[in-house]
């Protein structure tokens, strides 16, 4: 079964559980998956559709930030309740070991030495990591390495 299907049937089971926030959460991602395929005239296929989970827990991230600076730590619980649903259906990210080991062998594959260098090694990176691994994570590796 695909990753879309699977979504939708999660989607429909917490409707019958009576779980709101799981059937909200996941409404919302198979409402983004469908404006991504009408937006692009064809299916998503499963990387993109973990694209799509990816940056809405990007999103998340950054409203949990503002929602705890503006003093509303309820709306910042339910905001990581919503992101640790979404994170189910994304592939186990690398440990921090992992991702060390492939930004020193990107360092290696692409000769960088300087910090002008990072667009280099973070494609490097992000390519061998198939979305197992944070882009912010992996950039400040690879900054640690590379500084003098």
């Amino acid at each position: 079964m695909d990753l879309k299907t699977t979504i939708q049937n999660d989607m429909k089971t917490a409707m019958k559980a009576g779980e709101p926030v799981k059937t909200g959460c996941l409404r919302i991602l198979i409402a983004e998956i469908k404006k991504r395929e009408i937006d692009k005239r064809t299916t998503l296929d499963e990387g993109e559709i973990q694209k799509t989970i990816s940056s809405l827990i990007k999103q998340g991230n950054d409203s949990i930030e503002a929602f705890l600076k503006g003093g509303r730590q309820d709306l910042a619980d339910k905001e990581k309740l919503e992101i640790d649903i979404l994170k189910v259906y994304l592939p186990t990210q690398l440990s921090e070991a992992e991702t060390e080991a492939l930004v020193v062998a990107a360092i290696k594959e692409t000769g960088a030495t300087t910090l002008q260098d990072i667009g280099k090694v973070m494609k490097a990176v992000l390519a061998k990591a198939e979305g197992r691994a944070d882009g912010k994570r992996v950039n400040e590796f690879v900054r640690k390495k590379l500084q003098p």
